[in-house]
């Protein structure tokens, strides 16, 4: 293990990095508010409830910009975003721990309820199979273990594609009515998978993020409508209809789309001055 291990805030050389830094406050910071909010009892009547769907969500925040990477690095300046790789999918496994972590203690610590609730509900075990998974990418995520796997390694990491779906099914399955943020963070994956595509990838950088943008949008919208008509029982057009209402708010389809399409301004903007 080396001293990046250990200092998430050095480079790879050891030095001092602001980038990483930032990345490593970032991404306490919400841990830290959970912690002082549960301490002052500012979490509602369920403190722990609360606390632990403010962990599964935001292992799913920094699942996604951990897949964000990639993509990312594609525009001009923001090489240096592949150093924080490693160091938010540690977080994100953090944030996983510690939602199981209080989803037991919210069960008293009763390890048989605990493992009779995981086996009988079903978004349960989905969430367990992603956190079993998600435990074998970070204690694979070092040099030594990629070094000792070697092209196993990246087969074995390409599992955060599947985990980072089953997770966002987790979600889904325990919000139940109320699919909005699902939604909204489904698209998102949806629209990074795309830039994974041979077609995009050999797009221009502005009409890659353009084309998983749309993705984006349209896998949100449809993800919500279908688990509407499957589950709550809204007819999808109803669910469609309001996507398109902009009198009350703006739907996730919309924000998913805006999230992705916004690596692509830089470049359409520095185009337009050339222009």
């Amino acid at each position: 293990m080396t001293y990046a291990d250990l200092a998430p805030w050095a480079d790879r050389a050891g030095r001092f990095s602001p980038l990483r830094m930032a990345a490593f406050l970032g991404a306490l910071a919400p841990g830290a508010y959970a912690l002082w909010a549960f301490a002052g009892d500012r979490l509602g009547p369920e403190p722990e409830k609360a606390a632990t769907h403010l962990t599964g969500e935001w292992t799913l925040y920094l699942l996604l910009a951990t897949l964000a990477i990639a993509p990312l690095r594609r525009v001009p300046g923001w090489g240096r975003l592949a150093q924080l790789r490693r160091m938010l999918g540690l977080a994100a496994f953090g944030y996983v721990a510690a939602h199981f972590l209080l989803f037991v203690l919210d069960l008293d610590g009763a390890l048989l309820k605990v493992a009779t609730e995981v086996a009988s509900r079903v978004y349960l075990t989905i969430g367990f199979v992603a956190l079993v998974g998600l435990a074998a990418l970070a204690a694979t995520s070092f040099d030594r273990a990629i070094r000792r796997l070697g092209r196993n390694w990246r087969r074995l990491h390409a599992l955060v594609y599947p985990l980072t779906a089953l997770g966002l099914l987790h979600y889904f399955m325990q919000t139940k009515s109320d699919v909005a943020a699902p939604a909204l963070l489904a698209g998102i994956f949806c629209g990074l998978m795309a830039l994974r595509l041979p077609a995009l990838r050999r797009e221009p950088l502005a009409w890659a993020f353009l084309g998983a943008a749309v993705v984006a949008g349209l896998a949100a919208a449809g993800l919500e409508a279908l688990w509407h008509a499957g589950v709550t029982g809204v007819p999808a057009g109803l669910v469609l209809a309001a996507d398109l209402d902009f009198s009350s708010e703006i739907r996730p389809p919309w924000i998913a789309a805006a999230i992705v399409a916004l690596p692509a301004l830089p470049s359409l903007v520095m185009r337009r001055l050339r222009a």
